[in-house]
């Protein structure tokens, strides 16, 4: 957690720099247009490890964005610690399960500072909500041999978060974004530590978008 939130104000502290330094060096112009429509994938990073994910994106107005996501990613209950032995194999002591989350999550994205900064840093804030889906499987098995005896939890959360697309070209889309993840399980938790029902799991992602605009 300490190197994420570490990551994330290092990450603020370049935006703070490059939007002060671009809002006073460019000069007057109309904005630029950019097409209405984005689509492409999301690569994230957490304390759970790595996760993957997709993203429509359309534009209601020069400011506002609505927004479906799909992702998938491995989930942590906070007294997990990890050993690597002599040999190279990571085990973590006591883990019953793995649990993986699939969020499925509508919402906008509002721009910030559009008159101020030049359209090459386009920073925003943004929100989702929606269902989702949680995953158990026995830890004990083999990664992929475990999804035979997977058990499905229905949840349901959102997340927020703020970010920013990078650069002027109209068909390709690079962005970054850090969001706040919250999952909460209809039924009595997941055990991914023995002895320990988790209801609600999520945490700090760091997500880079990877996409193109039409």
């Amino acid at each position: 957690m300490k190197k994420l939130i570490s990551a994330a104000i290092v990450i603020i502290a370049m935006w703070n720099a490059n939007a002060q330094g671009i809002g006073e060096m460019a000069p007057a112009k109309p904005p630029d247009t950019f097409p209405d429509n984005a689509w492409g994938v999301d690569i994230m990073f957490s304390e759970g490890g790595f996760g993957l994910g997709t993203f429509y994106r359309h534009q209601l107005s020069d400011i506002v964005t609505g927004f479906v996501d799909l992702s998938y990613s491995e989930a942590q209950d906070p007294r997990e610690f990890t050993y690597v032995d002599y040999y190279g194999k990571s085990y973590t002591l006591g883990k019953l399960n793995r649990a993986f989350i699939l969020p499925l999550n509508f919402g906008l994205q509002y721009r910030l500072f559009e008159d101020d900064i030049s359209d090459n840093l386009r920073p925003y804030i943004n929100f989702g909500v929606g269902p989702a889906l949680v995953i158990n499987d026995p830890y004990e098995l083999e990664y992929f041999t475990a999804f035979k005896r997977a058990h499905i939890n229905y949840s349901a959360g959102g997340y927020i978060g703020f970010g920013a697309n990078f650069g002027l070209n109209k068909t390709s889309l690079i962005g970054l974004n850090v969001r706040y993840y919250y999952v909460h399980l209809f039924n009595n938790g997941v055990e991914i530590m023995q002895g320990n029902l988790e209801k609600d799991l999520g945490g700090i992602y760091i997500t880079l978008n990877i996409g193109k605009m039409y």
